[in-house]
Formats: C-alpha cells, sequence, structure tokens
C-alpha cells in the first residue's frame, strides 16, 4: 500500500526518528562536554546534524504530511514550512561538516547555540498560539 503525500505518517515516522536521533545525542553531548579534553564531535553529529537533515526532509520534502500532522494541510504548499525545512538543512549540514572536517568544540558548540536559540523560540511561539496570547509583533 504507497502512502499519499498528505498521510501524516510519513512526517509522524520522520518525527520519532528525529527524536531517536537527537535525544542520545543529547545526553551523549551531556556526558562528553565534561571529559578532559570534551568533545560535542557525536552529540553534533546526532543532534544537530541527523535531527537538521530529518527535519528537513519532514518539512520540505513531506511539507504536505507534516502540515496533514499538524492540522495545517489547505491542499497547497506552505512556503513557511519549506523555509524552516531549510533552516534545519542550514544547521544540519553545518554541524556534519564541523565534524567531518574537524572544525572543533567551538564550532560544534555554536551548531547547539543555533539549534537551541531556535528551540526556545519555537517553544515560545506554541505557549503563544496554544494559549491565545494577543501579541501585536507577531500579528503584524
Amino acid at each position: 500500500m504507497a502512502l499519499r503525500a498528505t498521510n501524516p505518517r510519513i512526517s509522524t515516522w520522520l518525527m520519532a526518528a528525529t527524536y531517536a536521533l537527537a535525544g542520545p545525542g543529547i545526553a551523549i553531548g551531556m556526558y562528553t562536554v565534561f571529559l578532559d579534553p570534551p568533545s560535542l564531535t557525536w552529540a553534533a553529529l546526532l543532534t544537530v546534524g541527523g535531527g537538521g537533515i530529518l527535519s528537513f526532509f519532514r518539512h520540505a520534502v513531506f511539507h504536505r504530511s507534516d502540515a496533514a500532522r499538524m492540522g495545517w494541510d489547505y491542499g497547497t504548499t506552505n512556503a513557511f514550512q519549506i523555509e524552516t525545512g531549510l533552516a534545519n538543512l542550514a544547521w544540519g549540514l553545518v554541524a556534519i561538516l564541523a565534524v567531518v572536517l574537524g572544525w572543533g568544540i567551538v564550532v560544534e558548540g555554536a551548531t547547539f547555540l543555533v539549534f537551541g536559540v531556535y528551540m526556545i523560540g519555537a517553544a515560545v511561539a506554541q505557549v503563544i498560539y496554544k494559549r491565545g496570547i494577543p501579541v501585536a509583533l507577531l500579528s503584524v
């Protein structure tokens, strides 16, 4: 049985795969950053790199499935989802390049900083959206 592009199971599977990859990466990073010498190599590769690439596929390639999963499927491409996917791809590729090219812990840490700022912003936006808090700046 072939899955349709609007089937939310595709993006649900990709989201679960992202959690399965990124979650252990965070745990590894919390352990290895305190070693001597400290390391974020595997954490950056799994969490930011792998999580970013999988999120790119979920948001940009399978955007209709992701829209259906979130209740946003309006029968057309949502440019916001594509842009979000491209942002995920950008930090995912930078994290992978940082590891593969040996750019070191400072760059690996910077990829976590970018990823973290995005995740905090997304969490705040979700709270605002779910609670219906009127925010004039966001509605301009």
